[in-house]
């Protein structure tokens, strides 16, 4: 087309460019081809950000098209390709602009609200506002506060605490292939270094002194294209030489790799398609969590169950099941990122190539950043390797924000109330690595080559041969680079910068491991083009005889590695144009190697602890060179950085990461499941490890009567998780910690409500009932009231006679108050006697039926659960929370200038479910606004849409409908696979949590359909987050009697 004729001139120009005329400056990208020209510049601005080896391989198969008619059009299209890529590019660009902008401002405005609601006056530590004066995260000034907690005589202090202690820690990695020996790393971007991160962690935990069992929980593999050790259920984890490994292994003492069967069968996946099937974990893993903490109470606290004390995540998907997790069982949760989801949503959008939905597509990438928020939501600390994770990453979450962390921790060190609000605690903590087997290499070359001559029978390790063989001159110093073949790694700009550089060609040879292969064409399509474009640029360069490249090592062989670039008095250099850490830079330092790394993220703290060795900017190519160049020439730089490396490098060895652990452990406010009983029954409960519930035949229930219970004015004083610093007693503070945490002691302001023992002490073989069903019929239904009554008279009918038989129990669960549960069940003409509780609330509350109902103040034949209570009362912001929703609600109001849109129900809240009205749910922001706000001003809470959208339930962070029924079976030992929830084809906007986990499900088609106007919002698909082929969940087309009876027998609960 005549009106393209300039765009097809601009790209017969770049084609026509050729080579380059300077070889020392050519490049096979195009933005590096030739001299100066117009068309460069279109170039550079236009494609910068894509892929420019596809189009430069494009381009050259349009150039090598012998008819000019094809050759133009295919030129043409190019062009348009072009063009588009850069449009979608600014209007994506422009897009997460606006974003940014519109999160900076909701950020600061409830930064200003949160401010204004703690009115007390400010102390000269909250009046800071930028990041790098956060000192909790790690600022060098130590004016008015404690000694830092990893200085040497605490931590020999903690050390001395905790040799008597047995304590139980619970890790969890889910994806990936995790073994304790001959890992894969590298086989698949699931495996990779946060494997071996949690093995190496589990180990040397085992190892500290003080704890007795360290469990770490993943996925078990029984799939034919992996190896068969993935699919055995137990693994222990030997021990390495340590000096802390001192202590006696009891009967099951020690770190383990425990495999928990969930997910597909016999199947290996991605860790984006895990989702549907992470609740299901969380059943089987709590199973053994209490099987093993009864082992262990036999073992060694008196028949006491010595409960985790603490329960770590790693990554999101682990962070999300360790939330549920420490919510069931009630203990301190930890969480490790390891790479973040926002900040990997940032990165792609920033590349333009696609939309925020086709992100979330292919990565489950929302489902992920909410899993992150549940994970900030309940952590009590979250452990990173860098302050650029901290400051460059985590605070791009809604439930993060340095300023507002800094002034909540300046009031609690004060003692002035946070009105409900928390914010986990930041700690950096490097990751460590195990040194004693590491001899550095203090010889060279010539020297080795002495040696071997007269020691023949001591031969070098294969893969030495493997390298030297790529070498003309193997004796030169040798320049590492350890990294997958991946754009992000930034090896092809090492390998242009070595290439480059006739001075540094001539001093020293390269050696790039990355990773194992078989056939190029059988890699991923981006890892196989970074490849091609590195031997493509050896080719360019003629750097045959000075790069070596081998295919295949293992991971044994790493050591060995180092080894050799240490012998040849070579350099490290790790070129990433971000690394989050930086593991590899340690473990060369160990070897004696001097490093070169980037300057951007975490190898800025390794260089500044270790001092060995040249940071540099990635983009600079020069840069890259110089520094590999002065390190190789400068012999005495060189050996001054080695000096440093091996000095320096115990900051980073595992001992030392486990005690800063441990003490930071040791801060947490300790909790563990805590049932009241009689004061006799607490005199003799303090000398076990692990403060718990009894066997449940022993287990007595003191419960308060009540119809909705008292609000707690108070609210949220029980659990928080910002530790306090005292500076006169920093030391003692740290010791009683520890010393309260073996002991199992629970803190905090827990109410324990005083009454007579012989007049409301039920008897456990008569309450609760349900602990004596075969079956327990879960009826969830999110509908009308009338619709509610039929659904539960046609389940009362489906049981037929073994209900009547008592194999079988039913539990209500619903959004409602205990009260309107009572008021429905006799306008529907039903006994509240054919229930054995009520989840009432959202999951805020539970009731069972009263035995001597006539001394209840309301009347009513009911008690509430206090425990229950107390369970979920984590985070729970009280009054503060309140408050802020009453605002939240007049600010809607006033919005919409509509009269009284959203109003408080008083006579519908209770102290852990605060409840509003709804007059337009249309009108009002969705739920995932409402959270996004709370967690903006660290208010922590579950927020559901009830009720077809007429009522607005904010209820504690880790409550849940779902949860409750977790909490059933560790009070009452009710068998999770024994329940059927029946549930509606939609419903509430916690309906999600009903449908998976290791329980049955019924849905119900038709009922709840007028609910799916709440679900229009979700961050993620429900396909994300239930797997509705599992052989646990069916679905009932007509809803009647025959036709529910029917899918109890698919179930395998009823005979058909």
């Amino acid at each position: 087309m005549a009106g393209n004729d300039w765009v097809n001139s601009y790209l017969e120009a770049i084609l026509d460019v050729g080579p380059g005329l300077d070889d020392a400056k050519s490049s096979l990208l195009l933005r590096e081809r030739g001299h100066f020209s117009p068309t460069r510049y279109f170039v550079e601005e236009v494609i910068t950000g894509f892929d420019e080896t596809d189009l430069h391989r494009s381009w050259v198969k349009a150039a090598a098209t012998r008819s000019p008619q094809e050759r133009n059009t295919r030129l043409e299209n190019m062009c348009w390709r072009i063009w588009n890529l850069a449009r979608k590019k600014k209007q994506l660009e422009g897009e997460e602009a606006y974003r940014t902008a519109k999160r900076r401002l909701e950020r600061e405005r409830g930064r200003k609200e949160a401010t204004a609601d703690m009115s007390e006056d400010l102390s000269e530590g909250e009046k800071g506002d930028t990041v790098s004066d956060v000192s909790a995260h790690g600022g060098e000034s130590t004016k008015g506060r404690m000694p830092r907690i990893s200085s040497v005589d605490v931590m020999e202090n903690l050390a001395n605490q905790m040799k008597e202690k047995k304590l139980y820690i619970v890790l969890i990695s889910l994806h990936g292939l995790i073994r304790g020996e001959n890992m894969e790393l590298g086989r698949d971007s699931d495996t990779g270094g946060q494997v071996k991160y949690v093995v190496e962690l589990a180990r040397a935990l085992g190892t500290m002194p003080g704890v007795y069992r360290v469990d770490l929980l993943t996925r078990q593999v029984s799939a034919p294209d992996v190896d068969w050790t993935y699919g055995e259920p137990t693994e222990m984890l030997n021990t390495r030489t340590s000096e802390n490994s001192t202590q006696e292994l009891g009967e099951s003492g020690g770190a383990y790799i425990i495999r928990i069967p969930f997910g597909p069968k016999d199947k290996y996946i991605a860790k984006e398609l895990l989702w549907p099937y992470i609740p299901e974990f969380v059943d089987r893993a709590l199973n053994h969590i209490i099987q093993m903490s009864r082992v262990l109470g036999e073992q060694l606290g008196g028949g006491q169950p010595v409960w985790p004390i603490a329960i770590h995540g790693h990554y999101a998907d682990a962070g999300d099941s360790a939330a549920l997790l420490s919510g069931a069982l009630n203990v301190p949760m930890l969480f490790t990122g390891h790479s973040l989801g926002r900040d990997k949503l940032e990165q792609l959008l920033k590349q333009g190539r696609q939309s925020r939905e086709e992100i979330n597509s292919t990565y489950k990438i929302m489902r992920r950043i909410e899993a992150e928020e549940l994970a900030l939501d309940s952590s009590e600390i979250v452990i990173t390797s860098t302050r650029q994770e901290i400051e460059e990453q985590w605070r791009l979450y809604d439930g993060f924000d340095p300023i507002l962390e800094r002034k909540l921790r300046a009031r609690l060190k004060r003692g002035v109330s946070s009105h409900g609000r928390f914010m986990p605690r930041m700690i950096v903590i490097p990751p460590g690595m195990e040194f004693h087997h590491i001899i550095p290499h203090d010889g060279d070359m010539e020297g080795e080559v002495e040696k071997n001559e007269d020691h023949p029978a001591s031969p070098d390790p294969p893969i030495w041969s493997e390298i030297m063989r790529f070498f003309s001159n193997p004796r030169k110093p040798m320049i590492l680079a350890l990294a997958r073949p991946d754009p992000k790694k930034n090896i092809t700009t090492l390998v242009k910068a070595f290439g480059e550089c006739r001075p540094l060609r001539e001093l020293a040879n390269l050696t790039l491991i990355m990773g194992n292969r078989e056939n190029i064409d059988d890699m991923s399509g981006t890892n196989a083009s970074v490849l091609l474009s590195i031997l493509k640029l050896i080719d360019k360069y003629d750097l045959y005889g000075q790069v070596a490249y081998p295919k295949h090592h293992k991971q044994s062989d790493v050591p060995d590695i180092y080894r050799l670039a240490a012998k040849t008095k070579g350099v490290f250099i790790n070129p990433a144009f971000i690394e989050p850490f930086g593991l590899t830079l340690i473990e060369a330092a160990a070897y004696g190697l001097p490093t070169v790394a980037t300057k951007n993220g975490g190898p800025v703290d390794i260089h500044r602890a270790l001092d060995n060795g040249l940071l540099i900017d990635p983009h600079d190519q020069q840069s890259i060179a110089d520094a590999l160049l002065k390190l190789v020439s400068d012999k005495q730089l060189w050996a001054r950085c080695r000096k440093n490396g091996l000095k320096n490098i115990h900051l980073f060895s595992w001992p030392a990461h486990c005690k800063t652990y441990l003490s930071r452990i040791a801060t947490c406010k300790q909790r563990q499941p805590q049932w009241q009983r009689s004061d006799s029954e607490n005199e003799n409960s303090h000398d076990s490890p692990s403060e718990s519930l009894r066997d449940i035949q022993d287990i007595s229930l003191n419960l308060k009567f009540s119809l909705d219970g008292e609000k707690n004015e108070g609210g949220g004083n029980m659990d928080n998780t910002l530790d306090e610093e005292n500076v006169s007693d920093g030391k003692s503070r740290i010791e009683n910690a520890v010393f309260a945490l073996s002991k199992g002691v629970l803190g905090g302001a827990q109410k324990f409500i005083s009454m007579d023992i012989e007049d409301n002490c039920i008897v456990p073989n008569k309450f609760p009932a349900f602990r004596r069903r075969k079956y327990i019929f879960v009826i969830s239904i999110d509908d009308t009231s009338s619709v509610l009554l039929e659904i539960i008279e046609k389940v009362v009918e489906a049981a037929g006679k073994e209900k009547d038989a008592g194999s079988i129990g039913f539990i209500l669960s619903t959004s409602l108050t205990i009260s309107e549960i009572h008021s429905l069940l006799i306008l529907g003409g039903l006994s509240p006697s054919n229930f054995d509780g009520f989840i009432c609330n959202s999951g805020s509350e539970i009731y069972y039926l009263s035995l001597n109902g006539e001394d209840s103040p309301s009347g009513l034949p009911y008690v509430e659960d206090l425990d229950y209570r107390s369970h979920t009362e984590y985070r729970w912001g009280g009054e503060g929370l309140r408050k802020t929703l009453v605002r939240w609600a007049s600010s809607v109001n006033e919005k919409n200038g509509e009269g009284e849109i959203v109003s408080e129900d008083e006579s519908g809240s209770t102290a852990h479910c605060y409840a509003f009205n709804v007059k337009d749910p249309a009108l009002i922001p969705s739920v995932k606004e409402l959270r996004k706000l709370m967690r903006i001003q660290a208010l922590r809470c579950h927020v559901i849409h009830c009720q077809n959208g007429t009522k607005l339930n904010v209820i504690p962070v880790l409550a849940s409908r779902a949860q409750a029924l977790r909490y059933l079976y560790i009070r009452w030992g009710v068998d999770l696979s024994n329940i059927v929830v029946f549930a509606g084809e939609s419903g509430d906007t916690d309906y999600e949590g009903l449908l998976g986990g290791v329980h049955r499900s019924v849905i119900l088609k038709g009922i709840g359909s007028s609910s799916h106007k709440l679900h229009i919002n979700r961050n993620h698909p429900l396909e994300d987050v239930v797997s509705f082929d599992s052989p646990n969940i069916v679905q009932v087309e007509a809803c009647n009697s025959n036709d529910i009876r029917t899918s109890l027998a698919k179930l395998g609960v009823l005979k058909g």
